[in-house]
């Protein structure tokens, strides 16, 4: 059973290709959903799919790419949205 999850993502994750790797992993995992930048200089994500799946991305979030510097991380498990694949806004 697929779950999705909100994921707001603050620090230094705007200008660090946040988003494309976050899109790359996403793919990797078979995740579903989506990565926009928010005008508050962080990131809001959707990420949906099989709980361990989202479980690793959330995990990869924690962290993001080698530039990104994440120091805050919220989770939100929203009901069960439908996307066809994972994009960048």
């Amino acid at each position: 059973m697929k779950v999705c999850f909100q994921v707001h993502v603050s620090g230094t994750v705007q200008g660090v290709f946040f988003r494309a790797s976050a899109q790359q992993q996403a793919i990797e995992l078979g995740i579903s959903g989506y990565a926009r930048n928010l005008a508050d200089g962080d990131v809001e994500l959707m990420v949906c799919g099989e709980p361990e799946n989202v479980e690793k991305m959330i995990e990869w979030l924690k962290q993001g790419p080698p530039n990104a510097k994440v120091e805050q991380i919220q989770t939100k498990q929203v009901h069960l949205q439908e996307f066809n694949h994972f994009s960048i806004g």
